[in-house]
């Protein structure tokens, strides 16, 4: 019974090991049983680590617009092995990275604008910053906007 619902959990989204471990703990499972069922989801490829990863940074990517260092703390937060948030990151395309970075700036700039524009680069930086974007192409990105 609670393998079928596990199962049904894990079909309806892509789930990371731990999540799934938490939810088996839930059911007040432990111990072998609770590997045996988490094996049993493996085999069955109801559960797939490297699957999630490459899903979950895609997703965060193109929905949210994340940048790599909000998705790689999230991943490790989620104690995903470094081979699979390897291959998750490998997922996003450095011009497309590039370009989304870049229409997240310039809508911040419209958002941020000050009349003082150093108070302005350093709202706009601090923003995409705290996106995960990574800081000194955030400042190379701000430094051409503004220089042109």
């Amino acid at each position: 019974v609670i393998f079928n619902k596990l199962c049904h959990y894990c079909a309806y989204q892509e789930r990371c090991h731990e999540e799934v471990r938490t939810k088996i703990l839930s059911y007040k499972v432990y111990g072998n049983e609770l590997e045996e069922i988490m094996d049993k989801l493996i085999e069955e490829d109801f559960l797939n680590e490297e699957r999630f990863a490459i899903a979950y940074a895609g997703g965060k990517y193109r929905i949210k617009k994340w940048g790599r260092g909000k998705i790689l703390n999230e991943l490790k937060k989620r104690k995903i092995s470094n081979y699979c948030i390897q291959k998750a990151m490998q997922q996003i395309d450095a011009e497309g990275y590039e370009n989304t970075l870049n229409k997240l700036m310039l809508a911040s700039i419209k958002r941020y604008q000050t009349k003082n524009i150093f108070e302005t680069k350093s709202k706009v930086a601090r923003y995409l910053i705290s996106r995960g974007y990574e800081s000194d192409l955030v400042w190379t990105m701000i430094g051409k906007q503004f220089r042109d």
